[in-house]
């Protein structure tokens, strides 16, 4: 286990590692309310596809409890709480799954349960999602260790480590793996503009569990294949796709189209939760487009022209056919993927 985490229940709330500060300032901060927890996913206090999923299912079970205590009706403020919640970040699918998840939990126990016992069957939820995100995580891990050489260098693309999840990691945790598995482990960290979750997150992780890593500029990938022996490319995910096209932070297309180019394989590893067989291809998937700030400042102080327009997705689609594979806690998928996908999601439903 790290000596740190990203969020935990404490007492009556939660408590949560503030990412906007890392490197340089490592501040845990308390989350009494659903307002405050949105904002918190919002403005990124919190950010990594399970881990905003379980903020969520933290979010929806805090108004309950409010609720409670205040003696008003559960199920409307969680069913409100619901709805904002969803609102802070569209494209994360487990943000949706675990909302959705919590709202079949209040559903199921409207009719036969009181307001303080309804609020305690959602807290019991969130708390079983934050665990089955660690079990999850180091599952996927495991499946991936038999892709790997003894000796392995990885390129890696924003953060997927313990910061992203409740603990342990998605690709990042496939590189913890292989290196307390005894391989001997190197990363070139894409650095990920605009926000730096390479250079500021995935770099303090690595540095916390002694693992070698070098920082590149996002625009270097391709020369390091080239120049260097790559031997995989490993990125996170926020949506898969029923087909595998696979949304992610934006530069993973890129780094997608030089490891075809180069011929390295290009490993997408995330849980079964973030499979969205309900949207046939990337083309569906709606992309968060974030403040033009992110580009035009750096902390704070201005480096673009007054008046440069700026377009900022926050993700991009990588096309189901520049994957390798996708890593998932069910096993390790291939092409055709709508058929891998939906196979590996169906032995998750019989598990659940």
């Amino acid at each position: 286990m790290t000596a740190y985490f990203t969020l935990q229940w404490e007492d009556d709330h939660v408590v949560m590692l503030d990412q906007r500060l890392l490197p340089g300032e490592v501040r845990y901060i308390p989350i009494f309310s659903v307002e405050e927890m949105a904002e918190a996913i919002r403005n990124m206090t919190v950010r990594g596809a399970p881990a905003i999923g379980a903020a969520a299912a933290y979010g929806m079970a805090l108004a309950a409890l409010t609720a409670a205590r205040k003696h008003e009706k559960v199920y409307e403020q969680a069913t409100a709480a619901q709805t904002l919640l969803f609102a802070a970040r569209p494209t994360a699918v487990n943000l949706g799954w675990a909302l959705r998840r919590m709202r079949r939990r209040l559903d199921s126990a409207a009719g036969s349960l009181n307001n303080a016992e309804m609020a305690q069957t959602l807290l019991a939820e969130a708390h079983a999602i934050a665990e089955e995100d660690r079990a999850t995580n180091r599952r996927m891990a495991e499946n991936a260790l038999a892709l790997l050489p003894d000796e392995v260098t990885f390129i890696h693309h924003c953060n997927t480590g313990t910061l992203a999840t409740v603990e342990y990691g998605t690709a990042l945790g496939v590189i913890r793996a292989a290196h307390e598995h005894g391989k001997k482990v190197l990363v070139y960290v894409d650095e990920t503009r605009p926000r730096l979750q390479g250079a500021r997150l995935t770099a303090w992780e690595l540095t916390q569990l002694g693992i070698p890593y070098q920082i590149i500029v996002d625009g270097a990938a391709a020369a390091v294949m080239r120049t260097c022996h790559v031997d995989a490319c490993v990125v996170g995910c926020d949506r898969v796709a029923a087909n595998g096209d696979t949304a992610n932070k934006i530069g993973t297309y890129n780094l997608s189209i030089a490891a075809k180019a180069h011929q390295v394989p290009f490993y997408v590893v995330g849980p079964t939760s973030t499979v969205d067989l309900e949207t046939p291809t990337g083309a569906e998937i709606v992309i968060e487009e974030r403040a033009p700030e992110e580009i035009t400042e750096i902390e704070g102080r201005r480096i673009a022209p007054e008046g440069a327009q700026v377009f900022n997705p926050a993700f991009d689609v990588t096309p189901a056919a520049n994957i390798t594979a996708i890593i998932t806690e069910e096993g390790v998928c291939r092409a055709p993927f709508i058929d891998s996908l939906r196979a590996a999601v169906q032995r998750a439903r019989d598990v659940d």
